[in-house]
């Protein structure tokens, strides 16, 4: 009940802010969790992270993934970061199908506002020489060597819209 206040209010203070700097494309998801703002984000409004409405869209090591999120200017924001794979697991719903270009295996996204190229994201969780991912056909993380180049990477940032 208390979450549900709180959601609302988060949808309230984010179609305010829509309306005020002109954001005509936002939109929300039929269960009120995400909101589409129209510019390339997202807003998990239960763990209040903004997330790319995309991945990086082709295979990188950890290495150019980090290099990729530190210059994402997704909706104009700078202060964008890999992801820890508990954040990337809040999106996981194995209840939803989304398909993706490579692999053939759907993912299981909490939301169609957010679309993956393929099933396995980088994290920024490390292990010795190695780096974690997310198996979003699966819904577990596991870590590779950072030299891997066959992975993606989901941008992610904490707060609301501003």
């Amino acid at each position: 009940k208390n979450i549900s206040a709180r959601a609302l209010l988060l949808v309230i203070i984010g179609t305010c802010v829509a309306v005020q700097f002109g954001y005509a494309q936002m939109v929300a998801s039929p269960d009120g969790r995400f909101i589409s703002y129209g510019d390339g984000t997202v807003f998990d409004m239960r763990t209040e992270i903004m997330w790319a409405a995309q991945d990086n869209g082709s295979d990188i090591n950890w290495f150019q993934a980090r290099t990729f999120t530190e210059n994402f200017r997704g909706g104009g924001y700078r202060d964008w970061r890999m992801p820890t794979a508990a954040e990337l697991e809040t999106l996981y719903d194995g209840r939803k199908l989304q398909n993706v270009s490579c692999g053939g295996e759907p993912v299981h996204l909490a939301t169609d506002f957010i679309k993956l190229s393929c099933r396995y994201v980088w994290s920024s969780e490390r292990q010795g020489g190695e780096f974690s991912f997310f198996f979003f056909d699966r819904g577990y993380s596991r870590f590779y060597p950072q030299s891997y180049n066959g992975l993606r990477v989901l941008p992610a940032r904490l707060g609301v819209r501003r």
